[in-house]
């Protein structure tokens, strides 16, 4: 029977304290870790004239791709490159990135000895990329080392697909350089199919002070993932429903058992032919919590917090809801714990390697994009004897996720607009949320969307028509054949400028839940650049401003009453449109901060969000007529929303 060893594992989501790591006693498998990076008697002339660090890329050769066309600049080709970088300086290069400078529409499909900072491969370099070491992330130097080129420098041998150029020489790059903090490189030279540069420290940079650290100082993000484990939420915008983390192993590793936590596919046939099966021939994998090399993590529902077997953690037990701290400090944490097993060859104590291209999602959430794991220096945790004294991880590395902006028509949620000062509703934008499954042999999925009376929002997308007829006649507005698309969100949002006053203004929000199923605890948050600092009040919500700029106001509901039902049938089902969903508050404004002038854009959002999701802006905003007074708020339709709100609050409670 082999003596099994595995790495047990506590995952923490949102600012807690971390884990441990147990090794238990088996095999040692000695092992050399080290890049194979080929060590020249004679140097390049550059890199011995150096002393900085150097870095260098030559191009290899390319080959025409799939499908051949004619058009030069449209032509795919394959192509090969090495990139290198070396530390001729008497300085520890922690933490080192390579930006490469692609200018030919280049995408990186693979990477040796590095990865994109920017994302995963493949990845689309056009504007460039940033390569940072993996698992080599620090550069030590000549002196401390002996000169071991497997510890001063790395290789970076790259594979990836450019357009356009002429002959078999794959193009260079515009330009290569060491972009970490307190380094300046000049233009680099180049000759033939090589570029090199030599860059040295900025003698004016001043270096803030920090504490001491062994390995890459911690970096900041909207969500900080570390691997030992914690995941820290730093967006006061950001947020998790129903969240799902992966991750891909990369030597054989998989997950024994879980706590606080569960696998969303479990299949054991997936060990047994696995590298982990043949190693481990006597291990009942029917009891594995997953081997797959792709696991999907989901947290377990609250009615299982206090199972003996899978829960009993701290923090734990969410169904997968985490809220920002600026809107319940109690609900940002949650903590899962996972034992994991090593397969050969690394089995000795220090074999540890983190698993790669992270991935977090929710639903109707911001989408976070990972960057590779870094090392930092191990985390420090209160000692579990409950001693005054700290127990340190084995090992730490860091992920960061940001959030990212939605791509056109690609968002989750959406804003409509319009203003006591003018008739018509300007409504979500065409496919705001994507066509999907829409048929857009009946509908134009580019056309502008059109102008509606105000009353029109309230009803679905397909009840809309009739009315958007009979407005476009009595307002003499073009009514084209082909009409265009829905917006096809689940979740919109209507700002309404209900006043103007010399001194102050007021607007409306209003959420709608187009969806079957019911948002619990959902906030929303409006930026409204200057116009937000004269934020006075939310009537309906619980409303504060997200600083440091104080520009954003965010605002949710009041306890008790923070569920926002789905979509339900009318008055006479069948008959009548179905009513979604719907909350409304009204927000005060005062004018002390200079000059506004609301009915020109200053009384409308430039940024909005629902659950941390960034929702896609109608592209003009209602414009006021020459004939119209600037004051009192005349908007039947807010009426009826805060009558009709009213009512189905008391109906769902």
């Amino acid at each position: 029977m082999k003596k099994i060893r595995h790495v047990r594992l506590n995952l923490l989501l949102l600012q807690l304290p971390l884990i441990n790591l147990l090794l238990f006693t088996t095999f040692s498998f000695a092992q050399d870790y080290g890049e194979d990076v080929e060590k020249k008697d004679t140097p390049p002339p550059g890199l011995a004239r150096c002393n900085g660090v150097y870095m260098s890329y030559n191009s290899g050769g390319r080959e025409k791709l799939y499908p051949r066309t004619k058009n030069a600049t449209a032509q795919a080709w394959s192509f090969k490159a090495t990139a290198m970088i070396v530390n001729t300086g008497i300085e520890e290069v922690k933490g080192w990135e390579m930006f490469v400078g692609y200018r030919h529409r280049e995408i990186i499909v693979s990477a040796t000895g590095a990865v994109s900072s920017d994302g995963d491969f493949p990845y689309d370099a056009s504007n460039g990329t940033t390569f940072i070491g993996s698992p080599n992330t620090d550069l030590k130097t000549s002196i401390e080392t002996a000169g071991d080129y497997t510890k001063i420098s790395t290789n970076i041998e790259i594979t990836g697909t450019l357009f356009g150029g002429r002959g078999t020489a794959t193009p260079l790059p515009r330009s290569i350089k060491l972009v970490n903090d307190g380094w300046q490189c000049p233009a680099a030279t180049s000759k033939g199919g090589t570029m090199q540069v030599c860059c040295k420290r900025n003698p004016k940079f001043k270096a803030k002070k920090k504490t001491k650290t062994k390995f890459t100082p911690r970096r900041h993000g909207d969500l900080n993932i570390i691997y030992d484990v914690t995941i820290d939420n730093d967006s006061p915008l950001g947020r998790l429903d129903h969240w799902n983390l992966t991750w891909e192993w990369m030597r054989g590793e998989f997950i024994h058992s879980l706590r606080g936590a569960y696998s969303a596919e479990k299949n054991p046939s997936e060990c047994l032919h696995s590298k982990a099966g043949q190693f481990y021939g006597d291990l009942d994998f029917s009891q594995v919590a997953t081997c797959q090399k792709k696991p999907i993590i989901k947290d377990l529902p609250a009615e299982r917090k206090e199972d003996k077997l899978i829960g009993m953690l701290p923090f734990c037990c969410k169904n997968g809801t985490l809220l920002p701290a600026l809107m319940d400090a109690s609900k940002s944490r949650a903590i899962f714990q996972l034992q994991v097993y090593k397969v050969p060859p690394d089995q000795n104590r220090t074999a540890f390697f983190p698993p790669q291209h992270w991935k977090i999602d929710g639903i109707v959430n911001p989408q976070y994009k990972c960057g590779p794991p870094v090392r930092v220096d191990p985390t420090g945790f209160p000692d579990p004897s409950g001693l005054q004294a700290t127990t340190y991880a084995f090992a730490t590395w860091q992920v960061i996720c940001n959030i990212t902006k939605p791509k056109p028509k690609a968002a989750r949620c959406c804003v409509s607009y319009s203003a006591f000062y003018n008739d018509s509703a300007t409504p979500c934008n065409t496919c705001a949320c994507g066509c999907g499954d829409i048929d857009t042999d009946t509908c134009n999925a580019n056309a502008r969307q059109l102008l509606l009376p105000p009353d029109s929002l309230l009803v679905p997308f397909e009840n809309r028509t009739l009315k958007a007829k009979v407005w476009a006649k009595r307002k003499h507005l073009a009514f084209p054949k082909k009409l265009p698309c829905p917006d096809n969100c689940g979740i919109s949002l209507n700002w309404h400028v209900n006043s103007d006053y010399a001194d102050g203004w007021s607007a409306s929000v209003t959420v709608f839940n187009w969806g079957a199923n019911a948002v619990e605890d959902w906030f929303a948050a409006v930026d409204l650049g200057k116009a937000g600092l004269g934020y006075e009040n939310v009537y309906s919500f619980n409303g504060s401003r997200v600083p440091p700029k104080n520009q954003t106001i965010f605002f949710q509901g009041v306890r008790g009453m923070n569920f926002l039902i789905g979509l339900t049938n009318g008055t006479h089902p069948g008959r009548d449109p179905k009513v979604p969903g719907k909350m409304q508050s009204v927000i005060s404004f005062k004018k002390h901060l200079g000059t506004l002038n609301i009915p020109r854009g200053d009384g409308f959002p430039k940024r909005v969000f629902f659950n941390g999701e960034e929702c896609e802006l109608p592209k003009f905003f209602p414009k006021k007529s020459s004939g119209k007074r600037l004051s009192g708020i005349g908007f039947f339709p807010s009426i009826l929303l805060v009558i009709t709100t009213f009512l189905v609050i008391m109906c769902s409670f």
